[in-house]
């Protein structure tokens, strides 16, 4: 059955582009790879940026060798550099039915635009890119490539996605976590509306495997300054009972309750070296990625 016509390249946000396009998005941590590229790699080679002096090894190639630090200790010291490769950037994408609220933008919407927008600077930059849909059913999963056709790919099943279900994230988190054997970048786009408990075992559960982890945390106004002024009706979009109150009764528990779990979720990252980015659904897209975007260019000179 062919494929429906559809503008997939609505997830591209044109200004986010023009505004960060010149700067690489560099990973914070070693990665592993076996193509040359931007990002530092846990194995030394041959680079122009120095690393550190080691001892020769009887046997080893005398060209590193540094013939002043011999004349002046009389010892035979071998200079290393910073090998660099390519970066495995993996988009994973909550698609449990909490996301399919906002207005008069979803929040598993607003998610597409920035998966679309990161994966097409990422693999103009020559990274390979994945992704996975986190569905209460299984995931659904676009492995890691650096092929043209691979933005396509993942644009088309962006465009597929629906959010529904119940939240099961968390587990499939856990199993992403193993699946990935090489060290890589995991970028989670999520509400985390999830115990703190939970969070936080999946992201020591990713950074145990060496793997750099960063969460977008994605929020719609009415979430975060819970702005409602007449009697209301909440209902659980995840199957739980709804509950009908006077917003001017609990807004004030609900906005300390909203902080402490934020609070919570950036102390786990805090804690894990993990990245942790705030971002509301009515700001632009050039907006939401601009700490982020800088982040990654100030790693390169660390």
């Amino acid at each position: 059955m062919p494929r429906k016509e559809s503008n997939i390249f609505k997830y591209i946000d044109e200004r986010a582009i023009a505004r960060f396009g010149g700067n690489p998005l560099l990973s914070e941590f070693p990665m592993e790879g076996n193509v040359s590229g931007h990002h530092k790699s846990n194995h030394k080679g041959s680079s122009v940026e120095f690393a550190e002096y080691r001892e020769y090894t009887p046997g080893e190639d005398p060209k590193r060798m540094d013939w002043r630090v011999l004349a002046r200790t009389d010892r035979y010291f071998l200079k290393e550099f910073e090998a660099e490769t390519n970066l495995r950037s993996y988009h994973l994408l909550d698609c449990s039915a909490s996301m399919k609220f906002g207005k008069p933008k979803s929040k598993l919407e607003y998610a597409k635009k920035l998966i679309g927008t990161l994966s097409y600077a990422y693999l103009n930059q020559g990274d390979a890119v994945g992704l996975s849909l986190l569905r209460p059913s299984a995931t659904e999963d676009i492995p890691a490539r650096r092929s043209p056709s691979q933005l396509q790919a993942i644009l088309h099943t962006l465009d597929d996605a629906k959010a529904k279900g119940e939240d099961q994230v968390t587990d499939q988190l856990h199993q992403l976590a193993e699946s990935i054997k090489s060290r890589a970048q995991l970028i989670v786009y999520s509400d985390f509306l999830d115990d703190p408990k939970s969070i936080a075992d999946f992201v020591h559960h990713m950074r145990d495997r060496k793997h750099e982890v960063i969460l977008f945390h994605i929020m719609d106004r009415q979430e975060v300054e819970f702005h409602f002024d007449r009697p209301t009706r909440f209902i659980d979009l995840e199957g739980g009972p709804s509950l009908l109150t006077e917003p001017s009764i609990i807004r004030d528990e609900y906005l300390k309750q909203m902080r402490i779990h934020l609070e919570e979720i950036k102390k786990i990252c805090a804690e894990t070296q993990s990245s942790h980015f705030e971002t509301v659904t009515d700001s632009s897209i050039d907006e939401a990625l601009k700490d982020f975007s800088f982040d990654r260019t100030l790693s390169s000179n660390r």
